[in-house]
């Protein structure tokens, strides 16, 4: 790290060089021929962006030219800053076209890129996100990066890092040798030979660790910045429940009321933005990402399951009639996201100029109860933003408010739902942010697991119908016969192969289809998946999964992604996948590999649990009970429905109405005219049930 210090303070204190101020005529690059909206808003740039392929690659290498690696996403609001300040600059555009390759790209089409990028930035820097802007070798190794630059700070890093690797080319082949060395030491993951043992105690100590940053006025963890972590919540949920931990109940419950009360929550349409740039939940980076809703729905459903709180279900509802009407396309898939920024009165791009609203508008708008209106969403300063501007934000439950005002609850509601009615129409006569509507298999799988635990939770039969239609739109189109998943679609094209991370999610969601459904080919079609996932991207070294397929081309390092962030990581994901499908058909290849996985991570996981949470709920099927409920006879469906009505994070459900033996924990479980509960541990079963009442207390003992 030395090196790369003393490198990075050699690279920044190069005089500046002048530039030439000359135009270059502005036209369309090859980014004209791509599909991704994020990629396509930079076609029109004057700086030559090319996109991330071989033809590429070989040209920097042909031309011994560094290489500009710029990455970034549609909904992205400082990526549009820096794009207007410097990709739009003809001068700038002059400097980077004439000594650089500069890439373009898409980090959601292309994870893989993104993560060695990324992890590279972050070593060099400490820190990373996006706009995120690489200089490499032509060989693709990183000597310099950081996030977002101003114009100047650009020009002058483009200027010094060229004129470096011009005179003294040594010194950055040097540092890229020390930068890619440490970049894959960083991806190693040792395979632990001794034997696994996972406790209870341990468990209690790691969350006790993480309680110490708890935010117990606003929920999430203490900060100025608020991100919401929807499995650190789902497995702080489960971990309340099972360890009966009231202090862990009590931040989740005020982490889920003070998110929904919140900015971060869009009051009129529904649906929730990335994350928040205060503690408490209100003002936005107002992109709306379709993992953030999917996994956040999910979320609230379990916790609906657990405490029928009307919070919840509205959020819920809300939230998926936000997905329905603005991320839905007519064949069933989900887009991606909303752009942070939209255009004002004065025709200008501005972030958040679709969702706040000034007093006076308001107050124009709302001419019945304007009073009550502004208490209960915070038209002070309490929920003021910047320059009279005021983003929705509640702070009491609506029975606490309506005692307040002393009206009924059914009152406030009636004009809770006009006030919403009014501001809609009012937001219909704005221009609305841009959609980006690729679509990508591991975030429509999401997507799918969140109406699938909606329904679970509210029995919305349209909840079912949207996650069958997506479901089997990946089968018939994202899933090849020999295996292979594609990453993206849109506009009828499948251009990139699947990671990882999109056969974790897709196995996961196909698993909850079935337990939801009882359709058989969702089960075996994981399975398959799982299989397939075993053969094409296993780090045989140490049982754990690499990001990108071992049929890939390789990039400088290959990433094994195991820390659980927005999104849990595909190796948790998978390791949890193993688990359950060990359980369905008796596999012990997959009982051994969860476990070895869970086992590599050990230490990781405690030392830094906030980081590996879907380890954490991995961990946790192994020091508590973990339920294989089997349910067989004519009722089996109608018991299935009555058993997801209930929140029990420690089981998986089986079921059929008739013999089955293509499932081994069906076996030998049918009974004639008779449907019977199985409630097993292992393989081991208990007496079998005809109530499902019964059987849960014995899921509860």
């Amino acid at each position: 790290m030395r090196l790369i210090t003393k490198t990075l303070f050699y690279l920044c204190i190069i005089l500046c060089l002048s530039c030439n101020k000359d135009r270059e005529t502005a036209s369309q690059n090859e980014l004209a021929n791509e599909t991704s909206p994020y990629l396509l808003q930079h076609a029109n740039n004057p700086v030559n962006w090319k996109a991330w392929n071989d033809k590429t690659l070989q040209l920097a290498k042909d031309e011994n030219k560094l290489i500009i690696i710029s990455i970034g996403y549609s909904a992205c609001h400082w990526c549009h800053v820096m794009e207007e300040e410097s990709f739009e600059n003809d001068s700038i555009a002059k400097i980077m076209n004439e000594n650089f390759i500069n890439i373009k790209v898409d980090r959601e089409e292309r994870p893989d890129v993104d993560n060695v990028y990324l992890n590279a930035v972050q070593l060099m820097t400490g820190s990373g996100g996006w706009p995120l802007n690489c200089i490499a070798l032509p060989d693709g190794r990183p000597i310099f990066g950081g996030t977002y630059f101003t114009k100047e700070q650009w020009q002058e890093i483009l200027l010094n890092i060229s004129k470096l690797y011009k005179e003294t080319p040594e010194k950055a082949i040097e540092f890229a040798a020390k930068l890619t060395e440490g970049l894959q030491q960083s991806e190693l993951i040792t395979l632990k030979e001794d034997k696994a043992e996972f406790t209870d105690t341990e468990l209690k100590k790691a969350v006790l660790k993480w309680q110490q940053d708890f935010d117990t006025i606003y929920g999430g963890e203490k900060s100025d910045i608020k991100f919401p972590m929807p499995n650190s919540y789902e497995f702080l949920l489960r971990y309340g429940y099972q360890f009966e931990d009231e202090g862990v109940k009590k931040h989740i419950e005020t982490t889920l009321t003070k998110m929904a009360f919140g900015g971060i929550y869009d009051h009129i349409n529904g649906g929730f933005s990335r994350y928040s740039t205060d503690k408490k939940w209100h003002i936005p980076h107002f992109e709306k990402m379709l993992y953030d809703n999917a996994q956040l729905v999910s979320l609230y459903a379990k916790a609906y399951q657990n405490d029928k709180k009307e919070l919840y279900k509205t959020t819920i509802e809300e939230t998926l009639d936000f997905v329905n009407q603005e991320l839905t396309d007519k064949n069933g898939t989900f887009f991606s996201s909303l752009d942070a920024d939209s255009k004002n009165i004065e025709n200008e791009l501005e972030e958040g100029a679709y969702y706040y609203f000034t007093k006076q508008e308001l107050q124009d708008l709302i001419t019945d109860d304007y009073a009550l209106f502004e208490d209960y969403y915070n038209i002070n300063d309490f929920g003021l933003w910047e320059k009279d501007r005021y983003v929705l934000i509640r702070n009491s439950t609506n029975v606490a408010f309506a005692n307040k005002h002393k009206i009924s609850t059914d009152a406030l509601s009636i004009k809770i739902k006009n006030w919403k009615t009014i501001l809609k129409k009012v937001r219909k006569q704005k221009v609305k942010p841009n959609l980006d509507d690729k679509v990508l298999t591991s975030w429509n799988a999401l997507m799918i697991k969140g109406y699938l635990d909606a329904y679970k939770a509210i029995k919305n039969e349209d909840y079912l119908k949207a996650a069958l239609k997506n479901a089997n739109f990946i089968l018939n189109n994202q899933l090849q016969k020999d295996g292979n998943l594609y990453r993206n679609y849109k506009n009828g094209k499948n251009t990139i192969n699947a990671y990882s991370e999109d056969y974790a999610t897709l196995i996961d969601a196909f698993i909850n289809l079935y337990e939801v459904t009882l359709d058989e080919k969702w089960l075996t079609t994981s399975k398959k998946l799982m299989d397939f996932t075993l053969d094409n991207y296993k780090n045989t070294k140490n049982n754990m999964f690499y990001f990108a397929s071992n049929k890939s081309k390789k990039l400088i390092s290959r990433k094994v992604k195991v820390d659980d962030n927005v999104i849990a990581s595909p190796n948790s994901i998978l390791a949890n996948c193993l688990f359950k499908l060990s359980l369905y058909y008796y596999d012990a290849n997959y009982t051994k590999m969860a476990k070895q996985m869970l086992h590599n991570m050990h230490n990781h996981i405690l030392e830094s649990p906030t980081g590996f949470s879907n380890w954490l709920n991995l961990m946790t099927n192994y020091t508590k009970p973990f339920y294989e409920v089997a349910i067989v006879g004519n009722e089996a469906q109608n018991i299935k429905k009555e058993l997801l009505d209930h929140y029990i994070p420690n089981i998986i459900i089986v079921g059929s109405a008739n013999e089955n033996e293509s499932v081994p924990l069906l076996k030998g479980k049918f009974v004639e005219d008779e449907t019977y509960i199985y409630v097993c541990n292992l393989g081991t079963c208990k007496l079998p049930q005809k109530e499902t009442n019964k059987a849960i207390e014995l899921i509860q003992k």
